[in-house]
């Protein structure tokens, strides 16, 4: 492949403990082990929950080294109040984060309210770009039929277009998946290559991530083919060396 693999990966761990069985001193170090791998193999970022920000910055800082930190908002559900989004948002901010990945509430997008997804994209939005952090609105794709892919995309490109302008359209990501959706009619819950294409074609030019499923190197190069221009994933390491990856998200 012609291009840095490395620097598409938002390299990622948002198991809770409780989700991974671990004790407090078992998941730091899991989490120390998980970010020397970024920092080792120079990925463009580790994705991890806001509790995990300040040990995280620390290990990076030690390590002298660029890996960005990202974080989710509202995660996996996005069901909580715009306000309650931006308190979070607030809050990782202050830690130290330098990517937001913010649930979208795809719920209420589904039940027609779009006044209030509008101003849900563009107080986050506002919220992150006024700061210089970049933000990713994470639309769990598996949750939508075609015809919804395509509007909440276009919905996500208008108001970031019309309120903040062509030249922050490379801050702010459509993202596809948490990767803790569970379809009830199928297996597939995040990236596939028909909910990809539909959105890059309605987000432009918004840039668009894709994450959930994302487990191998063939699936990796089909989605950098495609056009996006972050893959979300556990299994970086694995994708690197050619291998396929067991992670179950």
């Amino acid at each position: 492949m012609n291009f840095n693999i490395t620097s598409f990966f938002d390299s990622t761990y948002l198991k809770t403990k409780e989700q991974s069985g671990l004790s407090d001193k078992e998941e730091k170090q899991v989490v120390k082990s998980f970010v020397l791998e970024a920092v080792d193999y120079r990925f463009k970022l580790v994705m991890i929950r806001s509790n995990h920000i300040a040990f995280v910055k620390e290990i990076i800082a030690d390590n002298d080294s660029n890996v960005l930190v990202g974080t989710v908002i509202d995660f996996p559900n996005g069901n909580s109040s715009t306000e309650s989004k931006l308190d979070e948002i607030s809050k990782a901010i202050n830690l130290g984060a330098d990517d937001i990945d913010v649930v979208i509430d795809y719920n209420r997008f589904k039940k027609g309210e779009n006044d209030y997804i509008v101003n849900q994209v563009k107080e986050c939005t506002a919220l992150c770009l006024s700061n210089n952090k970049t933000i990713k609105w994470i639309i769990e794709s598996a949750a939508l039929i075609d015809n919804e892919i395509i509007d909440i995309c276009q919905l996500i490109r208008d108001v970031v277009i019309d309120n903040f302008g062509q030249n922050n359209a490379h801050n702010v990501f459509v993202k596809s998946s948490t990767g803790f959706y569970t379809r009830p009619d199928s297996p597939t819950n995040g990236a596939t290559v028909s909910a990809i294409k539909l959105m890059l074609d309605n987000s432009s030019p918004l840039p668009v991530k894709a994450s959930g499923g994302i487990r191998n190197i063939v699936d990796f190069k089909t989605m950098v083919d495609l056009g996006v221009k972050r893959i979300g994933t556990s299994s970086a390491l694995s994708i690197l060396h050619g291998k396929q990856s067991d992670s179950n998200y």
